[in-house]
């Protein structure tokens, strides 16, 4: 590839659905919910434990010391604390938080004595109290008297579990849920909501291919907010589901995500190295930088010409796709009308999306 890649691009990609192309699911949901009042002491005792699971996302914790010190505050003081809301998870067992991460983190945080750890920090900052009561000032855990220490231990978060029960197999109501209680400040993107409800084996097999060479090549310097990774979940369930399309775009993805989020390691290494290969030959056979339109990636034009070439390939494993051919079927396709009509608007319409793809899959098919 002699093109340089243009980072301050690599942030924006096209042909993604406007919200005015997006809809609202028509599906209604049965969501059960019960409340409890676990003191903090405890709650502290089951993350530690891994019992309660906090989401990674990668804008992580973002509190600073004062508001986590006013925090921890409140409840030496005896103040009420908002709640928290929690996800069982049907396997395990285990209890995922929906709301409350931030919370949850300062507590632990305080009981364990560092702010904010991080593993690649030198040094850790111990966490004292700042910027609060002068008989809480400088206090950490450890050093609080013993009647504030008994107060803190045996203080209560109101917590709130919730548990679809219809319509069976679909658990996209908890994404519903998420996205509703994360609506203030800087919203989740949606696959950063989906980090942290289906993790499992397909989230960890799509963070590991993001790092990939050959797809940082192709997309560029690794996307702040998700968007490389939702793309290769957007490659997987087009690839193997694409009958079961239907808008909205994100509901797809998530009832995908939900029905893979502990894949078998033989489907994921297929997909995998479909993916890989794929990629691969665009990269090796386009002179310039595939899937654009203009300057910016084209989410459209990746999801259809990535998953023709892996039915390609999937159809012919034993003959190799040539480079010279690719490019001319690349070329000639960007130059069919209704093509570029498919991947330039209402991107997320059913007709639309089956449109370009089996464009693509008749045009790489002969490679």
């Amino acid at each position: 590839m002699n093109e340089e890649i243009n980072n301050d691009i690599d942030e924006k990609v096209e042909g993604e659905p406007t919200q005015d192309e997006e809809v609202v699911p028509s599906v209604s949901y049965d969501v059960t919910s019960y409340g409890s009042d676990p003191e903090v002491e405890g709650l502290v005792r089951r993350i530690q434990r891994g019992d309660i699971l906090i989401p990674q996302f990668q804008r992580d914790y973002v509190w600073r010391q004062p508001e986590a010190s006013k925090f921890i505050e409140s409840l030496l003081l005896g103040l009420p604390v908002p709640g928290v809301f929690f996800a069982t998870d049907p396997v395990s067992n285990k209890q995922l938080v929906i709301d409350g991460q931030q919370r949850l983190k300062t507590l632990l945080f305080f009981y364990e004595g560092f702010f904010n750890p991080r593993p690649e920090d030198k040094k850790h900052r111990v966490f004292s109290l700042i910027k609060v009561q002068k008989s809480f000032e400088g206090k950490t855990y450890k050093t609080l008297e013993e009647h504030d220490r008994v107060r803190l231990d045996t203080s209560i978060m109101h917590a709130t579990i919730v548990k679809q029960t219809a319509p069976p197999g679909d658990d996209t109501s908890l994404y519903h849920i998420f996205e509703r209680l994360n609506s203030g400040g800087r919203r989740l993107t949606d696959q950063e909501m989906r980090l942290a409800l289906y993790h499992g084996t397909l989230i960890d097999r799509i963070k590991n291919l993001n790092g990939n060479e050959k797809w940082r090549s192709i997309f560029g310097k690794v996307h702040s907010r998700l968007k490389d990774q939702e793309m290769i979940l957007r490659f997987f369930a087009l690839y193997e589901d694409i009958e079961k399309y239907e808008r909205p775009l994100n509901d797809f993805l998530n009832k995908y995500a939900g029905r893979n989020q502990n894949a078998d390691e033989k489907k994921l290494n297929e997909l995998s190295k479909l993916f890989l290969d794929s990629a691969n030959i665009f990269l090796v056979s386009i002179k310039r930088r595939p899937f654009r339109l203009t300057k910016s990636l084209n989410v459209a034009v990746f999801d259809s010409c990535m998953v023709g070439m892996a039915r390609r390939l999937s159809a012919a494993p034993s003959r190799s796709p040539d480079s010279v051919l690719v490019e001319k079927a690349y070329e000639n396709l960007l130059l069919e009308p209704d093509y570029i009509e498919a991947v330039s608007r209402s991107t997320a319409d059913e007709a639309f999306v089956k449109r370009r793809i089996e464009k693509a899959t008749q045009a790489f098919s002969g490679c």
